[in-house]
């Protein structure tokens, strides 16, 4: 980056071309034909570029800080819907969003006395933290009472949170965790006629394909133990006794059999039965090889005439209970827990629904992803285990800049639907020592993970401003935010500024990655990164330096970023093959994100190169400006 006054005077220009339609062309000074602007119209249009704004939901919008460890709701506070006000909402879509991804907006267990409005109360002995995981979830038809002014009109406040949320332009999309439920699973609020989990089992037998859970026979489930863990920190609770009474006990939700789990298991939860037996063989039909590629209306007519387990008809009609509430779509937790076949079965049943769906899916075995999206039908799924972990090696300089495009490389042929993030809940902070312990060493990641591929991109809450996760909240280590205490978050809190959502009260540091995170994902819109092709480009200099072009049509951009913590000048190779003129000529290059000056693309009969001395930790966006010439 230069200067504060260059950099505002960029993101102004940036919004101005982009108002523009930044139609870019390459080295020719033709002008696009009708054929090509069609041609590039209907690959826009057929390849989205969705960007998701994760935000954990109890979180945004407390404004408390004495973050005591352990603390109750009334010590440290609790967001509630009502804190997505129009400002917040306006906030979020200044990042580009199209899609919020409220998690734990389902009614989880937690440590909370809701009895009055006929909501049992959660042992804490089985809840981990004192808010409790979201992903425990104990009545998929209801919300987190915490989220809610008045608890009785939880669902309506939801309900109006989802109509806001439309109105500012932006999809809804919710949890489904179909491996597990909370361990203590009871809905107060399920339709009539509607049978909670395991409420029809026959607990006499370890595995029956209609059970909803298995279990541990003739064995009573036992607390986990530890040395070092206390339950609560050592708070006194009048049901913290380290006794939970489940007879016979259930199987835990990460597989483990033992009537008493380990600490680590996650205990808090009971693994949910999908017709899959003890042994590993499977109690339904298996979907045929070439169901690989067929469309979703014969994967939805193939199930149509099956028997299959009862819960596979649960979640698919949790599912469509929640499309008919007005959410847009659903991230599912590890769904590669769950067999093939039910997703093939869930997700045709979904889009012959709501063809509009978004289906999202927590999967980090790369052996699955082509399986789970072609005949499990899911839209994206995470690229965590590829491109997220060597991205984050090449922020901390462990790796070279350009193994990312060996990542990349792996899922060229499904690179479309594999989501790119830099922090989500599960993953460090940026910020935080463990990670990188500077926010500024983000940015140049944020670009490359944004602009090299089709892939949609997620965005976690205060990643924008800098969040360092540096609270200890109770549960858990620092570097992650908490997603099982109360507690507030810093640098999100000083964005919120008392619930004006204008960052009157961020650092000017703050401030100005919040407007570089703005110009970055305002690049998302351009033509040439929502459908066009990427293609590596070799660098001389530095090996932290990593470049790639997007193309189509007569449409290019070159991106350039700068890992490393000092200037780097470098020289970057281009093809031949993809410039549209291979004219005798220099062309100063104009610089869509930070206004890079001295960049030049330079075309000769035998070679093209393009020259640029980059700050630290700084990108480039590159084109040759024609559009603005004409």
């Amino acid at each position: 980056m230069t200067t504060n006054k260059t950099t505002i005077s960029t993101f102004k220009y940036g919004s101005w071309v982009l108002a523009s339609s930044l139609l870019l062309s390459s080295c020719s000074d033709e002008p696009t034909t009708p054929s090509t602007d069609k041609k590039v119209a209907e690959q826009v249009n057929e390849h989205s570029k969705p960007v998701v704004y994760q935000v954990f939901t109890r979180l945004f919008g407390n404004t408390q800080t004495a973050n005591i460890p352990w603390g109750t709701k009334e010590q440290n506070g609790v967001g509630t819907f009502s804190d997505f006000n129009d400002a917040a909402l306006s906030g979020i879509k200044e990042l580009g969003t199209t899609h919020i991804w409220y998690t734990g907006v389902l009614h989880h267990a937690l440590v909370g006395d809701y009895s009055q409005y006929g909501i049992s109360q959660d042992d804490p002995d089985v809840v981990k933290g004192r808010a409790g995981s979201p992903y425990a979830i104990k009545d998929y038809y209801d919300v987190n009472p915490d989220l809610a002014i008045n608890p009785e009109r939880r669902l309506e406040e939801f309900a109006a949170l989802i109509e806001r949320t439309h109105r500012h332009g932006m999809k809804v999309v919710i949890d489904i965790v179909p491996n597990h439920v909370a361990r203590h699973y009871q809905s107060t609020a399920k339709p009539a006629g509607v049978k909670d989990f395991g409420e029809q089992d026959d607990t006499s037998v370890e595995y029956a394909r209609d059970n909803n859970f298995y279990y541990v026979t003739g064995q009573s489930f036992q607390v986990p133990t530890s040395e070092n863990y206390q339950v609560l920190g050592g708070n006194a609770h009048p049901l913290a006794d380290n006794l939970f009474a489940e007879t016979p006990a259930k199987w835990t939700g990460n597989g483990a059999r033992a009537a008493k789990p380990d600490i680590n298991d996650w205990y808090e939860t009971v693994k949910v039965n999908y017709g899959v037996k003890p042994d590993g063989s499977y109690d339904f039909p298996t979907l045929p090889d070439e169901y690989a590629t067929k469309d979703l209306r014969a994967h939805f007519e193939f199930w149509q005439d099956k028997e299959l387990p009862n819960s596979w008809y649960k979640f698919r009609d949790i599912a469509l209970y929640w499309l008919d509430k007005g959410v847009d779509g659903f991230r599912y937790d590890m769904a590669e827990m769950v067999p093939v076949e039910f997703w093939s079965f869930l997700n045709s049943s979904i889009k012959m629904h709501n063809p509009e769906a978004f289906l999202l899916a927590e999967v980090y075995n790369p052996a699955l992803y082509r399986p789970y999206i072609q005949q499990g039908k899911m839209d994206y799924l995470y690229d965590k285990v590829g491109f997220y972990d060597t991205l984050k090696a090449v922020m901390q300089g462990t790796q070279p800049a350009e193994t990312i495009f060996n990542a990349q490389q792996k899922v060229a042929d499904i690179e479309q639907h594999m989501l790119h993030f830099l922090e989500n809940h599960d993953e460090q902070r940026i910020a935080s020592p463990d990670f990188s312990g500077s926010s500024e060493k983000g940015k140049p990641a944020l670009v490359v993970s944004n602009l090299i591929s089709r892939a949609p991109t997620l965005l976690y809450f205060a990643q924008d401003v800098g969040e360092d996760g540096s609270e200890d909240a109770g549960f858990g280590k620092p570097t992650r935010t908490s997603i099982f205490d109360y507690i507030g978050v810093p640098a999100h809190q000083a964005w919120m500024s008392n619930g004006k959502f204008d960052g009157a009260l961020l650092t000017p540091a703050q401030g100005q990655l919040r407007e570089y995170y703005k110009a970055v994902m305002a690049l998302s819109k351009h033509p040439a990164v929502v459908a066009g092709d990427m293609q590596p480009l070799m660098v001389t200099g530095s090996e932290k330096v990593a470049a790639f072009s997007r193309s189509i049509g007569n449409q290019q951009i070159w991106v350039v970023s700068n890992f490393a913590e000092q200037v780097s000048q470098i020289s970057i190779d281009i093809p031949l093959n993809t410039l549209t003129q291979n004219t005798n000529e220099k062309i100063q290059l104009l610089d869509l994100l930070e206004a890079n000056q001295n960049a030049e693309l330079t075309i000769t009969a035998e070679q093209a190169h393009i020259s640029l001395t980059l700050n630290a930790l700084s990108s480039a966006v590159l084109t040759t400006g024609a559009h603005n010439e004409k």
